[in-house]
């Protein structure tokens, strides 16, 4: 498709998903779980056809000159294929959201108000590489009863183009309109721009990616965006923490994976116990290949294992073996510290003091605050949530974990029986 045609077409799917979007609202349980296992099922038969399809990826991907890690992320193995489609099956088995009313009261009138949830209507998604997320967000907005426009990376299509066929026919074999999930179809970068500045059509715009795209749709879009730029995560291990949970905590929380938005990037410890925690902390550290840089009374008591830590480090997320670490007089340094360089996303505190606790959870300002446990589990999964489409950082509409309830809104309800107001 010719770039003078892209703008025509994205307004024609843009429709296509509204309308979509009412059918599938009006969808049951029962249907939207039937396309699920449907979608599931096609995959699991058409496996070849997906590694085929793959295969063109990752040989335009090799021409490119794409890194390995790239292509990593790029490949659909058997086990990847497993997982995407235990996936969708794991998402029918999920409670819908939809539907639900609560908070129903009667009022001094006699009506009775409450509320519904309800779907947003339709999402747009934006991402990167890895084509199971086509899979898998299609699987969160079906769920939620949103129709939903999928817009991979170029050099993900002939896979993401492959999976969009499945997930139509499933939606067409449990009797819901193939528009309401679509694959765009064309690699053209003006598709990006046209997609975020068309309200009308969609509702909401979830980006999963680097820090630039997400940048730029932040900074472009017509359309309400749900996003995190990036987790800069901390730990502080207050005096009052104990060693083991402080040493357990710390250590897992960096390098049970490096590459994720809910890894420690800073390490916050109290002045009083860093002579003695921070050099056991650090040989762990450094005998898993960990990178520490610190600031000036973290050098001095960790010699030639530290090097000294810029004010670039602070704000930095590494999504890699790198650890910054900074000695703090007290609890009220460290939230201040926490407060000029956090990204929102997750912090930590290590104490046994159950005070120090409920007013670090109080007082620090983001999606996630934990007391005594790994900023790892920040995560759909581990938060009982069964997927999650991604983490917000923004205060609305939704933050942290972003899983089926994240996808839905509410609307007031009022019953009555003929009744009028005085």
């Amino acid at each position: 498709m010719s770039i003078t045609d892209v703008t025509a077409y994205m307004q024609e799917v843009g429709g296509k998903a509204r309308a979509a979007s009412r059918a599938l609202a009006a969808s049951n349980s029962g249907q939207k779980n039937q396309a699920l296992h449907s979608i599931a099922d096609l995959l699991d038969a058409e496996r070849n056809t997906l590694a085929a399809e793959n295969e063109k990826d990752l040989a335009a991907g090799r021409e490119k000159g794409l890194s390995e890690a790239m292509l990593d992320r790029l490949e659909l193995t058997p086990a990847r294929m497993d997982s995407m489609i235990e996936g969708l099956r794991q998402v029918a088995a999920l409670p819908d959201p939809v539907g639900e009313i609560f908070d129903m009261s009667y009022r001094p009138s006699g009506i009775q108000v409450g509320r519904m949830r309800v779907p947003l209507g339709v999402v747009g998604i934006i991402y990167e590489s890895r084509p199971n997320v086509t899979a898998d967000a299609a699987a969160l907005c079906l769920k939620s009863g949103n129709a939903t426009l999928l817009r991979g990376g170029s050099e993900a299509f002939h896979s993401n183009q492959a999976i969009a066929a499945c997930i139509r026919q499933g939606l067409e074999q449990a009797g819901l309109p193939g528009d309401a999930v679509q694959v765009i179809e064309t690699t053209d970068r003006e598709a990006v721009g046209t997609m975020i500045a068309m309200p009308e059509y969609i509702d909401v715009i979830i980006p999963r990616g680097g820090k630039g795209l997400i940048e730029r749709i932040s900074k472009d879009a017509r359309v309400p965006v749900i996003k995190h730029l990036d987790g800069i995560c901390h730990v502080f291990v207050d005096d009052e923490a104990d060693p083991q949970k402080a040493f357990d905590v710390c250590l897992n929380a960096k390098i049970q994976r490096y590459g994720t938005c809910n890894t420690l990037e800073t390490l916050l410890v109290h002045d009083t116990i860093a002579e003695d925690f921070l050099p056991v902390m650090a040989k762990a550290y450094t005998e898993k290949g960990v990178e520490l840089r610190g600031c000036e009374k973290t050098c001095a008591i960790l010699g030639e294992d530290c090097i000294s830590a810029t004010e670039e480090d602070w704000d930095t997320e590494y999504l890699a073996p790198i650890l910054s670490i900074r000695v703090v007089d007290d609890m009220q340094q460290a939230m201040d510290h926490i407060e000029e360089h956090s990204s929102r996303h997750t912090e930590s505190i290590i104490t046994e003091n159950i005070t120090k606790a409920r007013r670090f959870l109080q007082e620090v300002d983001s999606s996630s605050v934990m007391v005594n446990a790994s900023t790892r589990f920040a995560d759909g999964f581990e938060y009982g949530l069964g997927a999650e489409i991604g983490i917000s950082t923004d205060k609305f509409h939704a933050r942290g974990p972003v899983g089926l309830e994240g996808l839905t809104s509410v609307k007031f309800i009022v019953l009555g029986d003929g009744h009028i107001r005085t």
